[in-house]
Parts: C-alpha cells; sequence; structure tokens
C-alpha cells in the first residue's frame, strides 16, 4: 500500500437504498469517499449508518441505485470487496476464547496473509496497537480499549486501500479513544480512506468530511466547519446561576426560542432559535450569558429540529424521597444514601479495587470515572450487591451489603453496562417480568407498566423481541426496568454508551429531574460531556481513588499556563498521566 490512493476516489455511492420488510432504511443515499482521509459517519440510533457500512463491506447489496467500492460493483463482485478493504464491525467480532495472537493467526489465515510476511506484519501491527505485552491474553480478558485495538491490528492485516470502523470509540475511555485515533491518523497518512461511524460528536468534528444520516436519508455531507456555521452567533454559556442547575436547565429548555442545552460544570450552554441573547429571567437574578464557540454537536442537535425538552414525566410520577429510610434506625435526612467504606476486590493476586471510600447524599448524582480495565465496574458492582468484597463494607438505603443484600437490592434501580434483558421476550413480557421481580403486583404494576410504556414510547413495538431492537429504543427499556418500583437509588453502568444525542439528552432529562425527587444516582461514564451532570466525581485508575471532587474542581486541579480552561477530558487525561507519573517515580 502506497500513498497512490490518496485523493483518489474510493467509494462512490449513487441513490442507494435498502428496505427491510416496512422499513426504508437507506433512502438514496449519494455520496463518495477519498482515499487519505477520515469521513465520519454520523447519525441517531437507528439512522441506517450500519447498513450503509455493511453495503459497502459487500455484505449486503442495495435495492436500488449503485454502490461501487475500489473500483468494484458491489452486486457483481462483492467478493474483490472483501478482498480489498478492513472491516471492524460494531461489536466485538474477534474470538474471545482465543488469545491476542491466536486471533491474529486465524485472521492472517482467512486473508491469505503468506507465512513468511505474518513475523513483520505482526511485529509492525503490535508495536503499533501496544499489544506485544499482551498476545498472550485471552482476548475475551481484555479491556474494552484493548479489545478495539485488537480488532483494529486484525482488520490491517493485509493493509487495505479502504478501512471501515462501525462505532470504534463505543465504550473505550477518553485515553484509548484518542489514540485509536492517532493510529487512524497515522493510517490516513499513508493514503488510506477511513469511514469512522461514531455517535461521539467530537469524533465528527475532527474528520475531514462528515455524513450525516437520519431516517435513512443523507441531510448534510461536507466538512465539519461548514455544519457548525449553522450555529454561529446562537451557541452560549449561561453562568451566575442561583439555585441548583438542573431545576434551571429544565426551565430554560421549556422556553421559546431555546432549542438546547446542557449543564457544563457552574454553567449551562445553551443553544437558541436565532441569533439574539436569551431571557434570563428562569436563571435568577445575576445570570448572565456570553456567546460561547459552536460545536459539531449543537449544529447536529439543531438539524434533527431541537433537543427532547426539559420535562421528564416519569419524575412528575415519582413520589418525592424527603424523609426517613426504612431499614435507617435513625431516620437521619442526611445519612448518606450510598457508602463504600474501603471497598477492596481481589481476584486470585490481582486486585481489581483497592481501599475505594466515599459517601453518596440523597439527591446526589455522583459519578466513578477511569479508563477500562482501571475497577470502576468492579466497584460498581459491589455496590450493587453483584459482587461480593474481599474486604471493606457498602451500604445503600442503610442496609449492609454483606448481611442484607435482598433489602438493599430491592431499594435500588440497576441498567446493566450492556444490554442485560431477557432478548427473547418481548419489552412487554420484559416489563411484565422485572415489575414481578421488583415485588410490583395487582393494579400497582398495571399503572406502573402503562406508564413506562407510554412515557419511553414502546406502544409500536410492545410484542417485537427486545434483542432486535435498535440499541436506543433497548436502553430506554432497561432504564424503564430499572426504575419500574421507583428505586431510591439508580445504579447506571454507562447508560447511554453508543446512542445519540438526542436519546443521552433523553436519558438525562429523566435523571436529573428524578434527582430532583431526592433520587440518588451512582453513574460510570466515558463520555466526558456527560461527567458534567455529576455533583462529584471520583477517578479511579489502577484500582485505587486517585481524585475525588466536583467537575470543576477536577478542571481546576490540572488548570495551568499551557492549558488555562481544560475540558473535563482534559481533566481525566492528565489526572491519570499525573498517577501513572507519580507510580514510576515511587518505583
Amino acid at each position: 500500500m502506497t500513498n497512490e490512493a490518496k485523493g483518489r476516489e474510493l467509494v462512490r455511492l449513487s441513490g442507494v437504498t435498502k428496505r427491510f420488510e416496512h422499513t426504508l432504511a437507506l433512502d438514496a443515499v449519494s455520496g463518495s469517499l477519498f482515499g487519505g482521509e477520515i469521513t465520519g459517519l454520523v447519525g441517531p440510533d437507528g439512522a441506517g449508518k450500519t447498513t450503509l457500512i455493511r453495503l459497502m463491506t459487500g455484505l449486503m447489496l442495495p435495492d436500488d441505485g449503485a454502490l461501487e467500492v475500489l473500483g468494484f460493483d458491489s452486486a457483481k463482485n462483492p467478493a474483490g470487496i472483501q478482498a480489498s478493504i478492513g472491516y471492524m464491525p460494531q461489536r466485538f467480532g474477534l474470538y474471545e476464547d482465543l488469545s491476542v495472537q491466536e486471533n491474529l493467526d486465524l485472521y492472517a489465515d482467512l486473508r491469505g496473509l503468506p507465512q513468511g510476511e505474518r513475523p513483520d506484519v505482526f511485529e509492525e501491527l503490535l508495536a503499533f496497537t501496544d499489544l506485544k505485552r499482551f498476545t498472550g491474553r485471552l482476548a475475551g480478558k481484555l479491556s474494552g480499549g484493548m479489545k478495539q485495538k485488537l480488532g483494529l491490528a486484525c482488520a490491517l492485516l493485509k493493509k487495505p486501500c479502504l478501512l471501515l470502523l462501525d462505532e470504534p470509540g463505543v465504550g473505550v475511555d477518553p485515553i484509548s479513544r484518542r489514540e485509536l485515533w492517532k493510529m487512524v491518523e497515522n493510517l490516513t497518512e499513508e493514503g488510506i480512506g477511513v469511514l469512522w461511524s461514531t455517535a461521539y460528536l467530537d469524533e465528527a468534528e475532527a474528520c475531514d468530511k462528515v455524513l450525516l444520516l437520519n431516517g435513512g436519508k443523507l441531510l448534510f455531507s461536507g466538512k465539519p466547519a461548514e455544519m457548525t456555521a449553522r450555529v454561529e452567533n446562537r451557541v452560549f454559556r449561561v453562568s451566575g446561576i442561583r439555585g441548583r442547575k438542573r431545576q434551571v436547565l429544565a426551565r430554560l429548555l421549556d422556553e421559546d426560542g431555546i432549542i438546547d442545552g446542557v449543564i457544563q460544570g457552574e454553567a449551562i450552554r445553551i443553544v437558541t432559535g436565532n441569533d439574539t441573547r436569551p431571557a434570563l429571567a428562569q436563571a435568577g437574578e445575576g445570570a448572565s450569558a456570553v456567546p460561547a464557540t459552536p460545536r459539531f454537536e449543537d449544529a447536529f442537535i439543531d438539524m434533527l429540529g431541537g433537543g427532547p425538552g426539559g420535562r421528564s414525566r416519569l419524575a412528575e410520577a415519582q413520589a418525592p424521597f424527603t424523609g426517613k429510610d426504612k431499614g435507617d434506625e435513625k431516620g437521619e435526612d442526611e445519612r448518606p444514601v450510598i457508602e463504600a467504606r474501603g471497598l477492596t476486590k481481589r481476584f486470585g493476586d490481582f486486585t481489581a479495587a483497592e481501599n475505594i471510600s466515599f459517601d453518596i447524599r440523597r439527591g446526589e448524582i455522583f459519578g466513578l470515572l477511569g479508563p477500562n480495565g482501571a475497577g470502576k465496574s468492579t466497584t460498581f458492582k459491589m455496590l450493587c450487591g453483584l459482587l461480593k468484597p474481599t474486604a471493606g463494607e457498602g451500604r445503600v438505603a442503610g442496609f449492609d451489603l454483606r448481611r442484607d443484600a435482598a433489602s438493599a437490592r430491592n431499594r435500588l434501580g440497576y441498567m446493566a453496562q450492556k444490554f442485560s434483558l431477557y432478548g427473547d421476550l418481548s419489552i412487554a413480557q420484559n416489563l411484565d417480568f422485572f415489575a414481578g421481580v421488583y415485588g410490583l403486583s395487582g393494579e400497582k404494576k398495571r399503572e406502573r407498566m402503562t406508564l413506562v410504556s407510554d412515557i419511553f414510547d414502546f406502544g409500536r413495538h410492545a410484542g417485537q423481541s427486545s434483542k432486535d431492537l435498535p440499541l436506543g429504543l433497548k436502553q430506554r427499556l432497561a432504564l424503564a426496568c430499572a426504575v419500574m418500583h421507583e428505586p431510591q437509588a439508580l445504579f447506571l453502568d454507562e447508560p447511554t454508551s453508543g446512542v445519540d444525542p438526542i436519546t443521552r439528552r433523553e436519558f438525562w432529562t429523566h435523571i436529573n429531574a428524578l434527582v430532583e425527587k431526592g433520587v440518588t444516582v451512582l453513574v460510570t461514564t466515558h463520555f466526558m460531556e456527560e461527567a458534567e451532570y455529576c455533583d462529584r466525581i471520583s477517578l479511579i485508575y489502577r484500582g485505587r481513588s486517585i481524585a475525588l471532587g466536583s467537575p470543576d474542581e477536577l478542571k481546576a486541579e490540572v488548570a495551568s499556563a499551557d492549558m488555562p480552561d481544560p475540558t473535563m477530558e482534559d481533566a481525566f487525561i492528565a489526572l491519570v498521566e499525573r498517577s501513572e507519573g507519580q507510580a514510576k517515580d515511587a518505583a
């Protein structure tokens, strides 16, 4: 592979249409991909991104229109396409019970890589992905970021002219995402064309070109800056807010002329429908709005018609938690709802979490952040009662998780990192099952099932098997099952991983409003803008808590002359790098 492909048209789409039964997945999509460029494929859940990528691989054929990849007609020569491209599917497509090296060997066989070339190719790819130290580790035991690197290595065994990546950043921490991004940028310098499908719009902003899909239609094709220009002079940062930011945000989102808003530390970022400065009566006396630099995500939300607004019917139906907990003999309003005291978990001679301690108060959102494999999910599962600690103790609503795990679990709602409901059951059957598990019966059970079905718009899909649902709908179902019994505490393990920004905002509208009713939330996330919603954050690295504080406190901790206004992602990376440096100095 040389630079010969740089600037050359690698993919040509001409009126490509694809139908599945009664669903129009792609509607007359036209466009091109070029060598030496990263093209971002962006769109809400169910927009048609994965369908388009599979058409480019020759795994599916268009119903109408024409598709050429590297000069091959996809309808006439799909095998020619498959022999010439690299493809990394959305879900980890390697063999988890094989080691890193065994996966490389297998894919080298499948791709017909000559034996004599393998040592040099393997050496180059293992160095490129920094997996050389892990060749003997089972793929299923790798962290999310390492799995993605292995998938990328297997896709590059025979260096392709075109590399198709279906959401490679999903479930990957910011450090690993930056590493993946640098790897891909290096590939484009060699003339390789890259299609990067993504739900992270900061990634789309860094692409050379963007294709924006919605409902199977191509809404935009061009440079990210052209898209961002749509909202020039319409983005503002509101500061000086008095009172609780979550309440202020909800009120602002219901104001005429405000189409989107998110919390950013002590401020709120809003997008207006025109370039007039917003009225701030809802933000309280002393609040002010200054223009902010527009982002691709602002323009994306604007193009899709704005966010979901500030109202949460789910929270409106929630009885407030203000008094004493059942099981809490003292009944003190200020008693922490979730407590971690020296939590430690060892697996053999490996310590996954060590001496983790924190309290979470009623009506607080507490975030667990950390790189893949750092120990945050282990800590999370100990506090859910899903893992028994090796040492230390955890309490939920006053119940000790060692002695009263069942009582504690009845007071919490749990949403797992991966879709963990019953795939062969329909939406209605899953709701019915979990309502029963949480002790609901009779009229109360029927009321709650009807309520969440209406709020999350399950009606059209009620009889559909949950395993066949689009990702966004799966996540809505998982959240609905977690809140069915009106829990005091919500445990959310990467609740919006992979979903589009509209769905993400919908989730946080519900979460923020539930917190205002006194619900306590423990959340893990790799999405750093989402971490801004947290009241406090514990950053975990190598099984230990290396920082604890509010988002603004963590950002202030790493601010410097070179980085006077760090983002949450900047703070995450800087704090991890500082801890790494301290560990090296100590050694």
